[in-house]
């Protein structure tokens, strides 16, 4: 006699044996390593980030982790060859990062939180938050000679759409006029933590790559476009620009030029008059090497030398001879 409630029993536990093994090999397929900024190392499975808190499953329990501890990132080494490595490396007020490629809807969504619309008595332009202390970039000739400004930033509501907040007694904190940047710092808001941007650790672009920005074009706020990479290497007066035929027009400088990994390639900050197809922005080895040495273009609005005013070397005053060493 075949004993049925035993074979139910048996069919069960097999079941559960199964599943067990296969979310075993799950976890084991897409673990992350999430090395702390004490020097602990945690290892699990993310299951979301939300409101600057990692929730980490760890097989025996679920770690909350703030996202302000995380130095790092990465996928485990045992990761199976399709998955893509994830990295994020935090530094001074910015992070570098290596994320997977992701379609430019989702992107979108993720990101137009961290883009900003910068405002000054003279005009608008754009802007992107780096860091959670409120740090942003945007292009010195948004803010040149100004020191009155306000920024809009666009936060979402629980309907889905966006909330706008103008922010003033924004701090200028740094100017660079030689790579055309600027660092701000927006005052903090109670009950509000920053979304912020992260700037690609590798400059592995190239020619034809996809690429879109984020910006505020002619004040129309949050405008979306995408093109591609025409030249990583176009030279304009001693410096490399990236050239891009995603729109660039008034009012997208200082935006995010983002790849399909979502990270920052370039700042926008040019385009070609009368011609289309032609934007420009600045690479982000320049922006990270303005961001690593900010002290030393730290802007004191009591100082006129600050951050943009130089001696010139002296000329030579007769062009048709050459002017001869004394022995």
């Amino acid at each position: 006699m075949i004993n049925f409630k035993c074979l139910r029993l048996s069919y069960f536990f097999c079941t559960i044996a199964f599943i067990a093994s296969l979310f075993s090999f799950i976890a084991q397929s897409s673990a992350d390593v999430i090395q702390l900024k004490s020097g602990h190392q945690v290892k699990g499975d993310v299951l979301v980030e939300r409101d600057g808190i990692l929730m980490v499953d760890i097989g025996v329990d679920v770690l909350r982790i703030p996202v302000s501890q995380i130095k790092s990132r990465t996928k485990d080494e045992k990761s199976s060859k399709n998955s893509v490595p994830l990295k994020i490396v935090r530094n001074k007020i910015y992070s570098t990062a290596s994320f997977p490629r992701r379609n430019i809807k989702d992107l979108t969504t993720k990101l137009s939180e961290c883009v900003v619309l910068v405002e000054t008595p003279s005009g608008l332009g754009s802007g992107f938050v780096i860091s959670e202390q409120g740090h942003c970039i945007t292009n010195y000739h948004v803010v040149e000679r100004e020191t009155r400004l306000a920024v809009t930033i666009f936060r979402k509501n629980s309907s889905g759409g966006f909330t706008k907040q103008r922010i003033k007694n924004i701090k200028i904190v740094a100017l660079n006029p030689f790579f055309d940047l600027a660092l701000l710092q927006i005052p903090k808001q109670k009950g509000y933590r920053f979304k912020t941007a992260s700037i690609s650790e590798k400059e592995n672009y190239e020619e034809g790559s996809e690429v879109f920005a984020i910006g505020n074009p002619l004040g129309l706020e949050r405008s979306v476009s995408r093109g591609i990479i025409g030249n990583k290497n176009r030279n304009f007066q001693g410096l490399v620009y990236i050239q891009t035929t995603t729109q660039i027009n008034p009012g997208n400088s200082g935006g995010p030029l983002f790849n399909f990994n979502g990270e920052v390639i370039g700042v926008t900050n040019m385009k070609l008059v009368f011609a289309e197809g032609l934007g420009f922005a600045i690479p982000a080895a320049y922006l990270k090497h303005f961001l690593n040495n900010y002290e030393a273009f730290a802007f004191d609005e009591k100082n006129p030398n600050t951050g943009f005013r130089y001696i010139d070397a002296p000329k030579r005053k007769n062009f048709n001879k050459r002017e001869r060493s004394k022995k």
